[in-house]
């Protein structure tokens, strides 16, 4: 597999750039950053980069180097209807890599260190009722994964990666929507306190085909999942979504980039997330790009955060740019605050007493997205994860 590199425009005398360029004009857009294949194509993180700028770092060195983890870190168990293809791919092999380039060193390292990438391949014109469901539990240590799921032609599928036990984990998430597909594919962090995991899932969507992207991240010190999707084909959508609960000293964070590359393409991004106790923090970014030939885009992105406690803290940075006057409409969003008084004055005006209208205006803020998920019984677990949280704070 070639690499593809991209070479910074030097600019006599310049300086550093707080975005951490050094003397060459800094990256401007999310589709100018560098890909490759090879992880020595990469500067190792050193937190002045823009895509990096946000993020603990230090927490995450273990991902920044080339060397393979023990096997087994990551158990995994898969729970499929009948008539899912599931194979291995090496590097080079159709379709593995079809979509996929890394963007950052993790997934560079993580790519050439799994040398046999699962493949989930849901068949031309199949429809599962039931979800695919892979659990992957970490069961300590360092772990490194690139998978691929493929929706073929008019094919209807939903697959849910579940995450939990501990690991360090960095992972590539390969997703292909083939012409007239309806894929969902919902990404569930629930580690335990001290795992790390930093993922990549690349997708593009083909022609009248559509995406729901879910990232619902719950437990684990340090969550980093970046979704990137670009719209293909004319007609196709991609419906991007995300959940985040941050507790005292957790770090979840999504950068989220959404690419409308054909015509008539529709977009729509929400992602909310509720933090409580010192050093919560949650990290949101959201980068749409209409290209010069994607006439007709319809999009819009919204990130929406409710603080809970004093010491946590949530960054919010939508990102719009437009290629072409040629659209439909596009917008962006971003709003963090604490309870509304107005909300909670109603609920106590009403008889209920505070903690329960708290615990009303958290999960109705949240239910949203839990309710565009469309698997009953992991939305059932969701809310009853939410109570907990809840009741966490209460308890404090």
């Amino acid at each position: 597999m070639s690499s593809v590199t991209q070479a910074p425009a030097t600019i006599p005398g310049a300086k550093g750039h707080t975005d951490g360029a050094g003397a060459f004009v800094p990256v401007q857009t999310r589709d100018e950053r560098l890909r490759s294949y090879d992880p020595s194509d990469f500067d190792a993180p050193t937190g002045r980069e823009v895509n990096w700028k946000h993020t603990p770092i230090d927490k995450l060195a273990a991902l920044f180097v080339d060397e393979a983890g023990p096997h087994g870190v990551i158990e995994v168990d898969v729970h499929a209807p009948d008539g899912l293809v599931q194979q291995r791919l090496t590097a080079g092999t159709a379709p593995r890599g079809e979509v996929f380039q890394p963007d950052d060193l993790a997934s560079a390292i993580a790519w050439k260190q799994e040398t046999e990438a699962p493949l989930l391949r849901i068949p031309a014109g199949a429809e599962f009722a039931e979800p695919i469901v892979v659990n992957l539990k970490g069961t300590g240590g360092l772990a490194h994964a690139h998978v691929v799921i493929e929706a073929e032609a008019n094919a209807h599928a939903t697959v849910v990666l579940r995450h939990a036990g501990a690991a360090i984990h960095a992972q590539n998430v390969e997703i292909i929507v083939r012409d007239g597909a309806h894929l969902t594919v919902v990404s569930v962090q629930n580690w335990d306190d001290e795992s790390v995991h930093a993922a990549s899932h690349q997708a593009r969507v083909a022609r009248d085909a559509t995406l729901r992207h879910v990232v619902v991240s719950f437990g684990g010190g340090v969550v980093r999942v970046n979704p990137s999707v670009e719209l293909a084909g004319t007609g196709s959508r991609a419906e991007l979504y995300g959940l985040s609960y941050s507790d005292a000293g957790q770090h979840l964070e999504s950068q989220v980039y959404l690419h409308h590359k054909g015509t008539d393409t529709t977009g729509d991004v929400l992602y909310k997330g509720a933090l409580q106790g010192a050093g919560a923090r949650s990290v949101w970014i959201g980068d749409v790009l209409i290209g010069p030939d994607a006439v007709g885009t319809d999009s819009y992105e919204a990130n929406r955060n409710l603080v809970l406690t004093d010491g946590a803290r949530a960054e919010s940075i939508p990102n719009l740019e437009i290629q072409t006057g040629d659209i439909r409409g596009a917008g962006h969003a971003s709003a963090t605050g604490r309870f509304d008084d107005e909300q909670l004055f109603y609920l106590q005006a009403r008889g209920i007493e505070e903690a329960e209208a708290r615990r009303l205006v958290v999960l109705g803020f949240l239910a949203e997205i839990v309710q565009k998920i469309g698997v009953p019984s992991l939305e059932a677990e969701l809310f009853a994860a939410i109570e907990d949280e809840l009741a966490r704070e209460v308890a404090r």
